[in-house]
């Protein structure tokens, strides 16, 4: 009897040593207590993103801290942030003059802002009114 109790203890230790950790939760832990804010702009002549002529594109990090291969990093995701992360409420500097020379200007913005997913394209009459709307976000 005493093998037996033995060999039954010794299962019974071993099946919890391996399955134990097998019925906790299936959930990871997240990796920040930010939601991410991660945006990918581009630029380009033409009139729509489809068709236009691609001539840059910039990463934008704004959670936990400003990053990325945008210039500006900084401010833009402070321009964001006073916008609430509305690209459409972002509005030209009030002392910026450009000619109404029409050279269409056509800017995306894809990605996530805050965990929600953010799709925006706008075409500016030319590269003067794109770089006066949001201050530093559309000047890359």
């Amino acid at each position: 009897m005493r093998t037996t109790a033995r060999w039954a203890a010794t299962i019974g230790l071993t099946a919890a040593a391996v399955c134990g950790p097998l019925t906790g939760a299936a959930v990871a832990a997240p990796s920040s207590l930010y939601a991410p804010s991660a945006l990918v702009l581009t630029t380009g002549h033409g009139t729509e993103a489809a068709t236009a002529t691609p001539e840059r594109a910039v990463t934008l990090n704004c959670a936990p801290g400003a990053s990325g291969t945008h210039p500006a990093a900084a401010e833009a995701c402070a321009e964001l942030r006073g916008a609430g992360g509305d690209l459409n409420a972002l509005v030209p500097k009030a002392d910026v003059w450009c000619t109404k020379l029409y050279d269409p200007v056509v800017v995306t913005v894809e990605g996530v802002w805050q965990g929600k997913r953010v799709s925006y394209e706008h075409t500016f009459g030319n590269q003067c009114m794109r770089d006066a709307y949001g201050t530093h976000v559309f000047a890359f």
